[in-house]
């Protein structure tokens, strides 16, 4: 699979500064590629129950993909609808390091503001064990 993820899984809160950056950065990471259409976008032993985790579409852009349940995968844009910056995932939640709006990960509601959309969603399914655009 061709890495794709644009940051990583696990707490938002340990990004510091220099992550909080990152995610307001229009571009991503030089580790991020953008693949081809029916590339994996992640694979599910990287994307643990209740976790989520960033990720690229074949069009280069920005989504979390969200595992709420075994056998179940969701996905948003990660592109905060308050001020444009990318959420970054936290167990559970996803969070804007810019102003603080948090997100759940498994529906894209707004949990706190001061975002008040929730992230559009993106289709997603599961072909064996990859994540892939539905």
């Amino acid at each position: 699979m061709i890495s794709r993820r644009f940051f990583l899984a696990g707490s938002a809160s340990a990004v510091g500064a220099v992550g909080a950056l990152a995610a307001c950065s229009s571009t991503p990471s030089p580790a991020a590629t953008t693949p081809s259409p029916g590339d994996g976008l992640i694979s599910l032993s990287e994307l643990p129950v209740g976790e989520a985790a960033g990720a690229l579409t074949s069009a280069g852009e920005k989504i979390v993909v969200s595992r709420p349940a075994e056998g179940t995968v969701v996905a948003f844009s990660a592109v905060c609808p308050h001020a444009g910056c990318t959420v970054l995932p936290d167990g559970g939640v996803l969070v804007c390091p810019c102003h603080g709006s948090t997100f759940d990960a498994g529906t894209g509601a707004v949990t706190r503001g001061p975002a008040e959309a929730p992230l559009a969603p993106f289709a997603v399914a599961i072909d064996g064990d990859e994540v892939v655009e539905a």
